[in-house]
């Protein structure tokens, strides 16, 4: 039996099978809808006005309403733009583009007696290149009987592409880094290593989660094809976008790199999660992989290629080694800290003799997800909390635009704010007179006579503590495996979008970051970004890639015997 489902503001239509939730049907219709918990029922994201014929309009979960007659459907006010990091700070190299162009000639073939047209070309560009059944066709149909003027474009010793015109063509390369929560990706002309224009989306995959957690468990027990279908077709969207502002064509692309946490590597790839979530939680691979992007209906030139840098264990992925490469943390003696703090925190600790890396489950708080009032960094995100000497609070909106709710970093300034002025405790009790659902709250914007504004709930700072207690454990127990005390580290790189806008002094007061780190931190901002573009603008980073991922040493936090004792000490604010 089927019933129809109209969708008001969207102005769609779909006849759908009866008893699918109205979750599944909107990712259906390609509406990306917000389900952080997975479809669990338990965030509350997913929230939508539905009515059928005759009845009037209630309020449901999407993820919990099945169609079981046909349904007028209204969905609430959408994001505004969501703000995406893409700059970064990047170690300075030389340019040596991973693809290059040459202009060679090939001599007219009776001065080449005996050779085949293969041999011709090699023997024009000096180098042994490897045969390309496309490459070859394409040579062949060409007649160089009395010789003929040509560009090659090639990746190391593979054509990528023959070109007979006399203008030099386009080279272009993509990097991309497919985070958990957002999608930055990047342009690079190749022959000068400049990024020509940036492009940013939120992850498609949240639909099915907001952690590697949820959208691995989905894989399992439903199947990992259509988390692998969104994210492809957003890279490729994200693809013509930049190529079409840079006036070009998706055709001039010939490289695209990527880096990513392991699970986003292996459902980009379309491989199962399931070695990664049962014990020894290894990857299915974890080596550098060049693969031809057509295998991956990556839409660039027929025979580009895609280049995922390597993992280096379990949940430390290929994002951390692009961070590696970014920054200098693996280049001088100095003991560094590099700490990327996103749905899964992910810390280095070392120098260029030894480095230790470990993964932390941070979960989705810090990006808004499990939050009451947490969203994204969109317009109308509360993106910055400041006191006064009087005591009074002021908040920062992103867009100046009334508050809608708050992110990551307006939720640090909050939790540091609050127990500046004794509405937390440093057990992290809240002090306070209202309540929502028998829980304390504290608004920041309150409609006079509602309980629609914006506010941090007492269940919010747990989910901030166990959050911090998760990351401060992992720096304390590094520092210890490694038998250093917290004053050697001489620099703190905090990576990513969050780590770019927090405030460090107050990540510091509640303890995310320890206390005595607070002036050595530098924002890097999307480091592991720039990792991916140094696979496209230097050819021996991939190199460089394999020795970070296979010398960097892993440690499994949870193996320690220690790491209990260690995470709930730390989930204290004192």
């Amino acid at each position: 039996m089927t019933y129809w489902v109209r969708w008001e503001k969207e102005q769609k239509a779909m006849e759908v099978n009866a008893g699918k939730t109205l979750l599944e049907v909107m990712i259906e219709a390609g509406m990306h809808p917000d389900a952080p918990c997975g479809g669990e029922g338990k965030c509350g994201k997913c929230r939508v006005w539905c009515h059928g014929q005759g009845e009037e309009e209630r309020e449901v979960l999407a993820c919990q309403t099945r169609v079981d007659r046909d349904l007028w459907v209204r969905t609430g006010e959408s994001v505004g733009a969501i703000h995406v990091l893409t700059g970064g700070y990047g170690r300075k190299t030389e340019i040596h583009p991973l693809v290059t162009v040459q202009r060679i000639a090939l001599a007219p073939r009776k001065e080449q007696p005996g050779l085949s047209e293969w041999e011709r070309l090699q023997k024009a560009s000096g180098i042994p290149l490897r045969e390309s059944l496309p490459m070859v066709r394409k040579l062949s149909q060409r007649n160089t009987k009395d010789g003929a003027d040509l560009w090659i474009v090639r990746s190391r010793e593979k054509v990528l592409e023959l070109f007979f015109e006399q203008e030099e063509p386009q080279v272009w390369g993509a990097a991309f880094d497919i985070g958990t929560t957002s999608l930055a990706g990047y342009l690079v002309d190749l022959k000068s290593g400049e990024v020509l224009t940036t492009a940013s989306a939120i992850n498609p995959q949240f639909s099915y989660g907001a952690d590697v957690i949820g959208r691995a468990n989905y894989a399992l027990e439903e199947s990992e094809k259509p988390l692998t279908a969104c994210i492809r077709e957003k890279v490729n969207e994200m693809l013509a976008e930049m190529c079409r502002r840079a006036q070009g064509s998706c055709q001039d692309v010939y490289a695209v790199s990527m880096v990513g946490n392991s699970c986003m590597h292996h459902l980009f790839l379309g491989i199962s999660p399931q070695s990664m979530v049962h014990a020894p939680y290894q990857p299915a691979v974890n080596r550098h992989l060049i693969l031809p992007a057509s295998d991956l209906g990556i839409e660039a030139a027929s025979e580009a290629e895609v280049f995922w840098l390597p993992l280096i264990a379990g949940f430390v992925g290929a994002d951390t080694v692009g961070g590696l490469l970014s920054t200098e943390l693996a280049w001088q003696d100095e003991l560094s800290l590099l700490i990327d703090i996103g749905t899964n925190g992910e810390l280095v600790m070392g120098n260029r003799s030894r480095r230790m890396a470990c993964s932390t489950a941070a979960g989705p708080a810090l990006e808004g997800a499990k939050i009451s009032c947490g969203m994204r960094g969109a317009d109308g995100a509360i993106e910055h909390v400041e006191v006064d000497e009087s005591g009074g609070v002021h908040i920062q909106v992103i867009g100046g635009e009334i508050a809608k709710g708050i992110c990551g970093s307006g939720l640090i300034d909050a939790i540091a704010v609050l127990l500046r002025i004794g509405v937390i405790d440093d057990d992290g009790h809240m002090n306070s007179d209202d309540q929502i659902n028998g829980q304390p709250v504290y608004w920041f914007r309150r409609p006079q006579g509602t309980d629609s504004g914006v506010y941090l709930s007492q269940k919010d700072v747990r989910e901030v503590q166990l959050a911090k207690g998760a990351i401060a454990a992992g720096v304390t127990l590094l520092a210890e495996q490694l038998g250093i005390t917290l004053t050697k580290i001489e620099k703190v790189y905090l990576a990513g979008a969050f780590g770019t806008y927090l405030r460090p002094e107050n990540a510091c007061r509640i303890g995310l970051i320890p206390r005595e780190l607070k002036n050595r931190i530098t924002a890097v901002g999307n480091s592991a970004g720039e990792g991916a573009i140094q696979i496209l603008t230097c050819e021996n980073a991939i190199r460089d890639a394999e020795r970070l991922a296979r010398e960097t040493e892993f440690l499994e936090l949870a193996s320690l015997p220690e790491f209990q004792d260690v995470f709930v000490d730390e989930l204290s604010f004192e």
